[in-house]
């Protein structure tokens, strides 16, 4: 098998492989890079291990006009910076202990070491320059061809050395694995019986690999399985799957919104428990009020922008199990285009202060209630 792609030749890529085997070292592309390359996807992050020790990398990168960004040097790993595209070159390496958040690592010269000690078979293939895949595990190839998610060896022992494993699991399904084959039973027991690692785990990490999953086009048969096994009640308690997959239907061909299927999941703190930005944390319960109110279409639009007032009303329809009213996403669309034609110096000085601004709010229902038609004129006769 070989693996064909625009990135392997570019000239960034030339030359970050030629800093390092010119220093008599060998280099291969690992990971996601690999993986994403032979499924034909986008790869946007280019990971490269090498059995150059990472000072030994910044040396060679230097030696070549290459900025080195020492990223993790304790973990081997040195970010390189060539034709304005950023490259994680790590160190072949070993664990040697792991307390299921972090692991203490050793430096090695086996590809095989390596390769055990990643999560899943499907992220542990590598490829030479030339595009030449290698499957260290023997087992990488056949189970990306099948669509077959499954953790390197025993999924016990790779969920102990990280937690976040568990999430990266249901995740990766979403993403990569056959949706017709279900979830691998010895993982997905695994994942359950260690549920409760879970809460040992940073927010940001939780928050990234939630949303990560839920950026997936279909994320349903995941999350489900989540639900079943403990997993998401220990990442969002409170949280409710059973709507998730009628959310999806109801959003067609739309962009995959984490945010929008996050509202449908419900829970307590979502925001607190994912650690999301403050941004993200005001559109979600924008939406969990919006999605349990009964403010009109247009007026939704108006107050909130089309693409709020249009996930409110997929998110309803959800709820309903029913399509979302195309009449509806039109008079959103109409009252996010509305401006209120009238402003408060229209009104003075013949009212002032608190009754000015219920003055002018009296208006504003009166133009919703128009279905934003009547003229500044008509309003203020």
């Amino acid at each position: 098998m070989k693996l064909t792609a625009d990135w392997l030749s570019a000239p960034g890529t030339q030359a970050v492989l030629d800093a390092i085997e010119t220093g008599g070292h060998r280099a291969w592309f690992v990971g996601g890079c690999v993986r994403n390359g032979l499924l034909g996807l986008d790869v946007s992050d280019i990971d490269i291990t090498t059995d150059a020790r990472p000072d030994r990398v910044v040396e060679l990168a230097e030696a070549a006009g290459i900025k080195a960004v020492p990223t993790g040097l304790d973990h081997g790993t040195v970010t390189l910076v060539a034709a304005h595209t950023p490259y994680e070159v790590t160190t072949l390496r070993r664990d040697v202990s792991t307390d299921g958040r972090r692991a203490t690592v050793a430096f090695t010269e086996r590809l095989e070491e390596d390769a055990h000690r990643r999560d899943f078979t499907m992220n542990a293939l590598y490829a030479t320059r030339d595009g030449t895949v290698i499957d260290p595990t023997g087992a990488g190839r056949a189970d990306l061809r099948a669509g077959r998610l499954r953790f390197i060896g025993d999924a016990h022992d790779r969920i102990a050395e990280d937690y976040l494993r568990i999430l990266r699991f249901f995740r990766f399904h979403a993403w990569y694995a056959d949706p017709m084959g279900g979830l691998d039973p010895a993982g997905l027991a695994a994942c359950a019986d260690m549920a409760s690692g879970i809460n040992g785990l940073s927010k940001e990490r939780i928050g990234a690999e939630m949303t990560k999953l839920l950026a997936a086009r279909d994320p349903a048969p995941a999350v489900a399985a989540m639900a079943q096994s403990g997993v998401l009640s220990q990442t969002l308690p409170g949280a409710d799957a059973r709507l998730l997959p009628v959310l999806v239907e109801v959003e067609g061909g739309l962009t995959p919104d984490p945010i929008r299927r996050l509202a449908v999941l419900g829970g307590d703190d979502v925001a607190g428990h994912l650690r999301l930005s403050r941004a993200d944390a005001a559109r979600l319960g924008c939406l969990r009020q919006g999605m349990g109110g009964v403010t009109p279409a247009g007026e939704l639009g108006y107050r909130n922008g089309l693409t709020t007032a249009r996930d409110i009303l997929l998110l309803r329809a959800a709820m309903l199990e029913t399509p979302v009213s195309a009449a509806d996403i039109d008079a959103a669309r109409i009252g996010a285009e509305a401006v209120f034609p009238v402003r408060a110096a229209d009104l003075m000085p013949d009212h002032k202060g608190p009754q000015l601004g219920r003055e002018l709010a009296r208006l504003e229902a009166l133009w919703i209630a128009s279905g934003f038609a009547m003229s500044k004129e008509a309003l203020l006769s």
